[in-house]
């Protein structure tokens, strides 16, 4: 398969788990397309691809976000990201791979265990700072933030309303950084134009998917496989 070709159906099936589950388009998206190219690859490619997913869904539900949070979460988390982009442009190849399994097991913990956080304004600090390094670092940060919009008590649309507004201002900071750091270059240019078609088709299979399967059934096989391939990367990284 080539690598033009495994990034559409990558993308595919990170596009159809966010409709069925809700949760878990970069979770799914970085490691496995990390296989396919190397990590820093994978990281632009999924931050260039994920941007065009929630500028879908922030517009859609546009109505329903809640401002304020989403920006004290953005102003912290582009005081993190300068962190991220050093990680990004210094790591080695390998340590890279091995950041981003740590970083999707403590995310998948945090997802599979309904993570909520307590939601004063040094909460809402840490965890923006934090997700701002891991989203220019490895590209996965939707956990810690979703853990922090869980503790404000949002019902689930204004929930993912919300999430979905933060992505795309964390996304456009975050390709900001990335330009501006030279990381953005051709391949992954190309990889994520290979994958934004698989974002629609993805989503539809997703929510076609949604209507007849048992979607907790679905969440835990997901969340099973990420830890799969976390292991597994841990594993090639440290044998090769």
């Amino acid at each position: 398969m080539s690598v033009l070709l495994a990034a559409f159906v990558i993308v595919l099936l990170a596009a159809a788990t966010q409709a069925t589950t809700g949760f878990g388009f970069a979770l799914v998206a970085v490691p496995l397309l990390a296989t396919a190219t190397d990590a820093r690859t994978a990281i632009v490619t999924v931050s260039l691809i994920g941007l065009v997913l929630t500028v879908m869904i922030a517009l859609r539900e546009r109505a329903h976000v809640r401002w304020r949070p989403v920006a004290g979460l953005l102003a912290a988390t582009a005081l993190g990201m300068p962190a991220g982009l050093l990680v990004l442009a210094v790591a080695p190849e390998r340590l890279l791979a091995v950041l981003i399994a740590i970083v999707v097991l403590g995310c998948t913990a945090m997802v599979w265990r309904g993570v909520r956080l307590r939601t004063g304004p040094g909460t809402v600090a840490g965890v923006g700072m934090v997700a701002g390094v891991l989203a220019t670092a490895t590209g996965v940060n939707g956990p810690p933030v979703a853990a922090a919009f869980r503790g404000m008590g949002f019902d689930p649309r204004t929930f993912r309303a919300s999430l979905a507004a933060f992505f795309v201002g964390s996304g456009v900071a975050g390709l900001v950084g990335l330009g501006l750091t030279g990381q953005i270059h051709a391949s992954a240019i190309a990889l994520a134009a290979a994958g934004v078609p698989g974002v629609a088709l993805g989503w539809w299979a997703g929510n076609w998917a949604f209507a007849r399967m048992d979607p907790d059934r679905f969440r835990r096989s997901v969340l099973y496989a990420l830890i799969g391939t976390s292991i597994v990367t841990l594993v090639r990284t440290a044998v090769g």
